[in-house]
């Protein structure tokens, strides 16, 4: 290519168009990311209203319960801690496009060691060394029970998702079982002794905020850091983006992927940790909060950004606190905040279809007929 006369200007078109490039850049990430919460919050007003509900009154009842008294706030911003560990734990599996939906599971294994076993510690050693000894065990707990999934997955390439999510059905059953069993307290009904409020984390501020919030900020931007500023982050996006690039660049794929399957266990383990040293006290026989299966969409929401899930795990704590007085208010069942959850994910769909370039909602297009060489040609002329 000859180079014209103008070409100072030419190279110089590049800089002026940089800035509206990050605008529509930043534009696309706001749209496909608050986008679907907002069509959410429409359809399920429609949904309200056919079934003969005002959805305005709903709304205002969850932001009333949720925002503007002070023991609803409190508890919004404390439930935002398990959430915003979980769905670091989340973004570290997918970074690496590993699909670690067996949450529950290892949440519930956590938290049944945490109920049974931290009373006991509280007895025979000081208090600071009986959390920090149950965190750990919490984190133990949901990092080793991927790694049979991590296994399969690294060594014979088995299918993650089927694989965590048995994983998940046997660590909920195990959990039952402790609870209803060793681990079962002196009250009447299947549940683990109460820890004490004096031996549970520590409230800040004479509120009920405990001290998981804060520890679940920290960990959450190192988390992003690691991610964005390490070598082991640039492995796991190698990793996620061609596992066989990472192959040939050199890099240990198998070890990678149960490091990064461990990772993301050990962090929703220590979410169940901060839930019942510092919320609960306790875990009664089939209690499941079903946090795995709720967070997935809020991490997509946050393009798999650490950070992001700060802000959309404070959405969730509004939600959910909210919601449950919302919904006693409206005489709905529970399950209604469910079927706003499934909403938001199919919204999100939706949006990232219509974000997406023509190239890529072609690819998204069903074929009517099977390829042609014509065809495999075609594709290579546009790549």
């Amino acid at each position: 290519m000859t180079t014209a006369p103008g070409s100072l200007t030419a190279t110089s078109a590049p800089d002026r168009d940089e800035s509206p490039s990050r605008l529509r850049s930043w534009a696309g990430l706001l749209a496909t990311s608050v986008g679907p919460i907002i069509l959410a919050f429409i359809a399920a007003g429609i949904l309200l209203a056919i079934i003969g509900r005002d959805p305005i009154a709903f709304y205002r009842d969850i932001a009333q319960a949720s925002l503007f008294r002070a023991s609803g706030l409190q508890d919004s911003i404390t439930r935002m801690a398990p959430v915003m560990l979980i769905g670091a734990g989340l973004v570290v599996a997918f970074r690496g496009g590993l699909w670690n939906l067996g949450g529950d599971g290892q949440y519930l294994l956590g938290a049944s060691l945490v109920a049974g076993l931290t009373p006991g510690f509280m007895t025979i050693m000081p208090w600071p060394v009986a959390l920090i000894l149950s965190a750990g065990i919490a984190i133990l707990a949901g990092a080793l029970w991927t790694i049979p999934a991590a296994m399969l997955k690294a060594r014979y390439g088995l299918n993650e998702i089927v694989t965590t999510l048995m994983m998940s059905f046997i660590g909920v059953a195990i959990a039952n079982m402790l609870v209803k069993g060793p681990f079962k307290g002196p009250q009447m009904v299947p549940q683990t002794a109460v820890i004490p409020p004096e031996w549970m984390l520590p409230s800040l501020f004479g509120t009920s905020i405990d001290l998981g919030v804060p520890l679940a900020l920290i960990l959450v931007i190192v988390v992003h850091l690691v991610l964005t500023r390490t070598s082991f982050g640039t492995r796991l996006d190698v990793l996620g983006a061609n596992p066989r690039a990472a192959i040939h660049l050199g890099i240990d794929v198998p070890r990678l992927t149960i490091v990064a399957f461990m990772i993301s266990g050990g962090l929703i383990g220590l979410a169940a940790f901060v839930d019942i040293a510092g919320v609960f006290g306790f875990m009664r026989s089939d209690w499941n909060p079903a946090y795995g299966l709720k967070v997935v969409p809020l991490v997509f929401l946050a393009h798999l950004n650490a950070l992001a899930m700060i802000p959309l795990a404070a959405f969730f704590g509004i939600l959910s606190i909210g919601g449950d007085y919302a919904t006693r208010r409206a005489d709905l069942p529970s399950d209604f905040l469910l079927v706003f959850m499934g909403l938001m994910f199919m919204f999100m769909v939706v949006t990232q279809y219509l974000a997406g370039s023509p190239d890529a909602r072609r690819r998204w297009r069903p074929r009517a007929r099977a390829a042609t060489p014509s065809d495999a040609d075609h594709g290579a002329s546009d790549a």
